[in-house]
């Protein structure tokens, strides 16, 4: 790592962690969501495939929420860390309730839960950007999503296998460990700004120079009028 990006680097680390779990979690859940809905709920194919879709719209809804909310508020760190919890407490409250035998809880649970999880993503991105700046926003974006990639089918790998010879809970209960270790990670984020405050800098930076140019050209005038006179 070369030592004028270094810090850029560092940034970008202690966000790509955080997101490619929470994302990786995500799609395990999504993979196995089928699987483990029937083990509970036999026969109940059609309805497996309407809490994964509810799982999307409510994910959906709560990206664009999320998104308007640290567009006007610029609380980058604490909106990802509340958010972050928020979504470790729905896959609790989904793991715990998957096996009641109704399947309407699991729709609200599921719907829960998808609307915090897949509503993190547009914040870990933006966060990881501010993290990263003056680096390439494509380059932030391209290394998160091969994060998410990554954990990604090792939690589906892994979680297939517990399901397979254990049960559901503890597959879930596999993914709340991880949910946990990326809600820990992201409260240690250092909230260094960096885009925020190139962003600020720049105004001052030009009102400086618009200045400084209504200055000399001040000065310029009246030498070229006293020459004319002359």
């Amino acid at each position: 790592v070369c030592p004028s990006c270094e810090p850029q680097c560092l940034g970008g680390q202690e966000a790509f962690s955080p997101l490619g779990l929470n994302a990786g979690a995500f799609y395990a859940l999504s993979t196995l969501l089928n699987r483990m809905v029937i083990l509970h709920y036999p026969g109940e194919e059609v309805n497996a495939g309407r809490i994964g879709l509810t799982i999307v719209i409510a994910g959906m809804l709560g990206a664009v929420i999320s998104g308007i909310w640290l567009d006007r508020s610029k609380t980058y760190k604490e909106t990802t860390l509340v958010v972050y919890i928020m979504t470790l407490v729905g896959m609790v409250v989904y793991t715990l309730t998957l096996n009641l035998g109704h399947l309407w809880v699991v729709f609200i649970t599921a719907g829960t839960m998808g609307f915090f999880m897949t509503g993190y993503l547009p914040l870990g991105f933006e966060f990881a950007v501010e993290l990263t700046y003056p680096e390439s926003e494509g380059m932030s974006s391209g290394l998160l999503n091969v994060s998410a990639q990554v954990f990604g089918i090792i939690f589906t790998i892994s979680q297939g296998q517990i399901i397979d010879n254990y049960g559901t809970m503890p597959g879930n209960i596999f993914l709340c460990v991880f949910l946990t270790l990326g809600a820990a990670l992201t409260a240690f984020i250092r909230a260094d700004l960096r885009r925020q405050k190139a962003n600020k800098e720049i105004p001052e930076n030009k009102i400086q120079e618009e200045e400084e140019e209504e200055g000399s050209n001040t000065s310029k005038v009246p030498t070229t009028v006293s020459e004319d006179h002359l």
